[in-house]
């Protein structure tokens, strides 16, 4: 294929897309009026599910499936990362050498660290109910281990990161996520329906269905692929030394 002709392609596809985006943006209701269509729904679904939080019940009932393309997206990123950033065979890891931080910071960091990691903790357990989730709580518990490496070195990371087990808590996670929606579909009714638990009392941890289910192996799988892409790439401190020399 010519040049010439993949630019027509490429011209003819994106005029096609801008027609479809334009078409779509005027369809919208108008910003700032006072019909919110896909607001009030789900509200009202959130609050039949006894959901408080509406972002988590948007996440993991209403769109449950978006989200699970989501999470299979950050899977394959980490999947990607530990293929290509395998040690080979010409390569030795170096031992890192130690380093020096002042002893303020490492007070700090090992202050901050139980009182960080317990609130990415709370964030994933109190997704349905508040602000966060797993995504959001993910995050900031797997940031909070590193604030060992900020506040002493790599090696003392290690001893509390064994990435092995990240990676089979990654895998874990993924599968317990696509096992609660096959559950639905097992059960006679539809991929991810929040339709298996009772939604319990509004405002409460058990709340929501299988909200909190969904919501806990998001965390888990965000939190694990947040530690094992950083392991990574903290992992390319290596020496490549050649046969012979």
């Amino acid at each position: 294929m010519s040049r010439r002709v993949r630019l027509w392609i490429l011209g003819v596809g994106g005029t096609g897309l801008a027609v479809l985006l334009v078409a779509a943006c005027l369809a919208m209701p108008g910003f700032g009026g006072d019909r919110h269509p896909y607001g009030d729904r789900a509200v009202r679904e959130s609050l039949a599910h006894r959901t408080a939080n509406t972002v988590a019940s948007v996440n993991f009932d209403q769109r449950a499936f978006d989200t699970m393309g989501e999470m299979t997206i950050l899977f394959a990123a980490v999947l990607g990362t530990v293929v290509l950033l395998r040690e080979t065979r010409d390569e030795h890891r170096a031992q890192p050498a130690p380093a020096h931080v002042a002893l303020s910071v490492r007070r700090y960091a090992l202050l901050a660290l139980p009182v960080a990691l317990l609130t990415g903790l709370y964030v994933v357990a109190h997704g349905q109910l508040s602000p966060g989730g797993g995504f959001q709580g993910g995050v900031v518990a797997a940031t909070a281990l590193h604030l060992l490496y900020l506040g002493a070195d790599l090696r003392a990371l290690e001893r509390i990161r064994p990435v092995g087990l990240y990676e089979v808590g990654d895998a874990l996670a993924v599968s317990a996520y696509l096992v609660l929606g096959l559950a639905g579909v097992l059960a006679g009714t539809a991929f991810l329906a929040n339709t298996l638990l009772p939604y319990g009392t509004f405002n409460t941890l058990s709340s929501g269905g299988a909200v909190p289910l969904l919501n806990a192996a998001i965390g888990m799988e965000v939190a694990c692929a947040a530690v094992v892409l950083l392991a990574r790439f903290l992992d390319q401190a290596v020496e490549i030394e050649e046969d012979g020399t």
